[in-house]
């Protein structure tokens, strides 16, 4: 039994607590595949982890994997959804919710805050509930 397999699970252990605290209070997808390498790597030969534990962590991993490409994917729907949507509105009419601006789409730009109409003669229009399209 060596001893510096001990030591080096302490100083992993404690590197990867330092850098999870640091930049988060959850537990990431990288942090959480470290954390189950290094387990791994460093259980003990004579007491090994019990099986459904390690299934289960597997399990678990799995789940993490999923839910960030999940993720990535419906990212990718809404942009692609939103670059759709706002081809759809140049070159047709538009009038504000509360109808002081109307006029022809020039162009539209998607942002943080959703997306705004430019218009023809240099105003513009959120496109939010309540326009008007024609």
């Amino acid at each position: 039994m060596q001893v510096t397999s001990t030591n080096a699970v302490t100083t992993a252990t404690s590197t990867s607590s330092t850098s999870t605290t640091g930049s988060s209070a959850s537990l990431g997808y990288d942090q959480f595949l470290m954390l189950l390498v290094t387990e791994m790597q460093n259980q003990d030969p004579t007491n090994p982890m019990d099986s459904t534990e390690t299934v289960s962590q597997l399990a678990s991993f799995s789940a993490v994997e999923q839910a960030v490409k999940t993720n990535e994917t419906l990212t990718s729907l809404l942009a692609s959804s939103s670059l759709t949507q706002a081809q759809s509105f140049i070159g047709k009419t538009v009038t504000s919710a509360d109808g002081s601006v109307k006029g022809v789409v020039a162009s539209v730009t998607i942002g943080a805050s959703g997306q705004t109409a430019t218009l023809t003669d240099g105003r513009t229009v959120d496109l939010t509930t309540g326009i008007t399209v024609s």
